[in-house]
């Protein structure tokens, strides 16, 4: 559901506007990122926390559920606003700052932590770049953006094109579903955010022909599988823990 909503958001975005926002999204979204974990990681320092301790809290608490807040811009009509898209840039910021946190967090940890760490990536989605060398998985990762971006122009477009000539409207919708969940399987498994991944496909296609065409086939999908999101997210609460 998140992905879906954040693909169709990256379509109503025409990389000439992502662009224009580059000025809320690394000021804006970076000074409330880097605020915010400075002012709860001098709260944690002063209660006697460990600094690891107190810069991982803070980094987790810096951050917001795009889910949430987006859904309600949006039922409140207010993406459109002058405070609804700076909202929307500190969001797209977080999303993208989670790359690198998920990155140093593991040098923060404590050593038994950290050895559990090790041993759960060792077992993990992009576990096949596990035997990579450094610069191999950043080949691999700057590959897949590049894939993601190249399919849109020069393999979606057409491919839509046919598609569509046969006008048959389940067509479309399988081949919609199939592009989002196609890129957000290729961006868990080189250890990028599938949101992330499947909102920049929505900015390549956002000066398609056939944008309008996408966003009514996975509207209905979007709606009902951020539903089941926010009940699985409900169900999961451990009140005891909490």
């Amino acid at each position: 559901g998140v992905v879906m909503m954040l693909f169709l958001i990256g379509l109503e975005l025409e990389p000439k506007a992502l662009w224009a926002m580059r000025d809320k999204l690394l000021g804006l979204g970076g000074l409330q990122i880097v605020l915010t974990i400075a002012v709860i990681a001098a709260g944690c320092l002063a209660i006697g926390l460990s600094l690891g301790v107190a810069l991982t809290i803070g980094a987790i608490l810096s951050l917001s559920s795009t889910a949430i807040v987006l859904q309600t811009l949006t039922e409140k009509r207010l993406m459109q606003t002058a405070g609804g898209r700076s909202a929307f840039s500190v969001l797209l910021m977080q999303d993208i700052a989670v790359i690198p946190m998920l990155a140093l967090l593991p040098l923060l940890a404590l050593p038994a932590a950290r050895a559990l760490v090790e041993a759960e990536a060792a077992h993990g989605t992009a576990g096949f770049l596990q035997d990579l060398p450094g610069w191999g998985v950043t080949l691999v990762t700057l590959g897949a953006v590049a894939l993601v971006v190249i399919a849109g122009h020069y393999v979606i477009r057409p491919a839509y094109r046919f598609i569509n000539a046969a006008r048959l409207r389940e067509i479309n919708t399988a081949m919609a579903l199939m592009i989002v969940v196609g890129i957000a399987s290729i961006m868990e498994m080189v250890g990028l955010s599938p949101a992330l991944g499947t909102f920049l496909a929505g900015v390549v296609l956002a000066e398609s022909e056939y944008r309008h065409e996408l966003e009514m086939d996975l509207e209905p999908f979007k709606g009902l599988l951020l539903a089941v999101f926010f009940i699985a997210v409900g169900a999961g609460i451990d009140f005891s823990l909490l």
